[in-house]
C-alpha cells in the first residue's frame, strides 16, 4: 500500500519531528444484509480501499496527544492515560473511547504517544468512518504496546469503545469487515455467532460504484437507535411464543406463522424486513458462489425495496439515486448502503457504463435536489494493518 506522502511531512510538522510507524484500516461498504448486524442475523461486507491512517510515535511520559488532518480545526487534543474524557460532538470520542476500553480490559498503556490521523472517506457517507478511526487506533496500540491480540479479540473491544463512550448502539459488523477484510473478498458473518466465511467476488469488466447522496446524518441523533428498539419490542413479542435467542434465528416460515403475536403493525414491518433480509443475504452469497451475478444484483434491489418500505431509513435523497440507477445501462444491482437516513447507494456498474452512469444521475440529482452527488469506484482490499513505510 503506497502511503501519502505528504502525510510523513505533516506529522512532523504537526509534532516537530518524524513518526514513528504508520497503520491502516479501511472503510467498508456492506453488499447486502442492511440492519441485520444488530439483530443476530448475516451480513455480507467488503472493506474498501478508503480508510484512515494513522501516524504515530510513542512518547516517554504518560501524555497522548492527538491531531487529525479531517478537523484541524480542533487542533492538537491532549490528554494522558489517566483521565480519558469524552468531549461532546468531537472526532476524538472515537481514538478515546479505544484507548479507554483497552485500559479498562486490563491493557496496560506504558506510556503515552502522539498520533495524526488523515481520513479519506467522506463524513457521513455511511462508509463506516468510525470503525475506520477505531481499527487503525486499536492496530498502533497493540504494535506499540506488545499486546499480541487476537483481531477477534480486538474487533470487540473496538464495538464496545462505539457502543459505551461515544453512544451508538452499533452492531459489530463495521469493526468486524474493518478488522477482517480480505482483498477481492466479501465476508459472509454470522453477527450472533460471529461465524464467517469469505466469498470471492469476480466482477469481470464491472465495478462497485458507491454514490454519495451528501446528505449528513448523525447516528446518535438519528432514528438508529429508534429502529433497535422497535426491533426489541418485536423480538419480546415473539419470544413468548418461540424459542429464539435473536430475530436472526427466525425463519421466513416462523415469522408469517407468528407475527399476529407483534402487536404494533409499524414493527410487524420492522422485523418483516430483519426477516427477509437475512434470508435475501444467505441467498445473494449463494447466487455469488454460483456465479449468478444478475440474481445478485436482483437481490440488492429487492433489499433497498425492503429498506424503503418496510424500515423506513432510506430517505427522499437515497431513493432518488435507486431510482436512478435503475435506468441507468449496464446497472446489475443497486442499494442504499449503511444506516441510511442519508450516506450512500452501492451498485454493481459494468465498466464501459460507468461514465454514463455518473453523468446522468449526476445532471438528474442536481436539478431536483440543488447539488451534485459524489462518485468512488471502489477496489475490494485487506483489513486494518501496520503499513511498512
Amino acid at each position: 500500500m503506497n502511503i501519502p506522502a505528504e502525510l510523513i511531512g505533516k506529522y512532523k510538522d504537526i509534532f516537530k519531528e518524524d513518526n514513528e510507524s504508520v497503520f491502516f484500516a479501511p472503510g467498508r461498504v456492506n453488499l447486502i444484509g442492511e440492519h441485520t448486524d444488530y439483530n443476530g442475523g448475516y451480513v455480507f461486507p467488503c472493506a474498501i480501499n478508503y480508510g484512515t491512517y494513522a501516524l504515530g510515535k510513542k512518547r516517554n511520559d504518560n501524555k497522548i496527544r492527538i491531531f487529525s488532518e479531517n478537523f484541524r480545526n480542533e487542533g492538537i487534543i491532549e490528554f494522558s492515560t489517566y483521565e480519558i474524557n469524552k468531549i461532546d460532538g468531537s472526532w476524538s470520542n472515537y481514538p478515546k473511547g479505544v484507548i479507554k476500553m483497552f485500559i479498562d480490559h486490563g491493557y496496560s498503556l506504558d506510556s503515552g504517544f502522539d498520533c495524526f490521523y488523515f481520513g479519506n472517506i467522506p463524513r457521513g457517507a455511511g462508509l463506516s468512518s468510525s470503525a475506520s478511526i477505531e481499527l487503525s487506533t486499536a492496530v498502533m496500540l497493540d504494535c506499540f504496546f506488545g499486546f499480541k491480540m487476537d483481531m477477534i479479540d480486538i474487533i470487540k473491544i473496538c464495538q464496545k469503545a462505539e457502543n459505551q463512550f461515544v453512544g451508538v448502539n452499533c452492531g459489530i459488523m463495521d469493526q468486524f469487515v474493518t478488522g477482517m477484510g480480505k482483498k477481492d473478498c466479501g465476508i459472509l458473518l454470522n453477527c450472533s455467532t460471529l461465524e464467517f466465511e469469505y466469498s470471492k467476488i469476480e466482477l469481470d469488466n464491472i465495478s462497485i460504484v458507491i454514490t454519495n447522496s451528501k446528505k449528513q446524518r448523525d447516528l446518535t441523533e438519528s432514528k438508529y437507535n429508534l429502529r433497535r428498539r422497535e426491533c426489541e419490542e418485536g423480538f419480546y413479542n415473539l419470544k413468548n411464543s418461540l424459542n429464539i435467542n435473536s430475530l436472526g434465528d427466525l425463519s421466513i416460515e416462523e415469522f408469517e406463522e407468528n407475527k399476529k403475536f407483534i402487536f404494533s403493525d409499524i414493527i410487524k414491518k420492522r422485523i418483516k424486513h430483519v426477516v427477509y433480509e437475512n434470508h435475501r443475504t444467505k441467498e445473494a452469497v449463494a447466487a455469488l458462489n454460483e456465479g449468478d451475478l444478475n440474481r445478485f444484483g436482483k437481490l440488492m434491489i429487492d433489499s433497498h425495496i425492503s429498506l424503503r418500505d418496510d424500515y423506513e431509513v432510506t430517505g427522499m435523497e437515497l431513493d432518488l439515486l435507486f431510482k436512478l440507477a435503475l435506468n441507468q445501462n449496464g446497472v446489475i444491482g443497486t442499494r442504499m448502503t449503511g444506516a441510511g437516513f442519508g450516506g450512500c447507494t452501492v451498485s454493481l456498474v459494468k465498466d464501459d457504463d460507468i461514465e454514463s452512469f455518473k453523468n446522468d444521475i449526476s445532471k438528474t440529482y442536481e436539478e431536483q435536489v440543488g447539488y451534485k452527488p459524489e462518485f468512488y469506484i471502489a477496489k475490494i482490499g485487506d483489513g486494518a494493518k501496520q503499513v511498512m513505510i
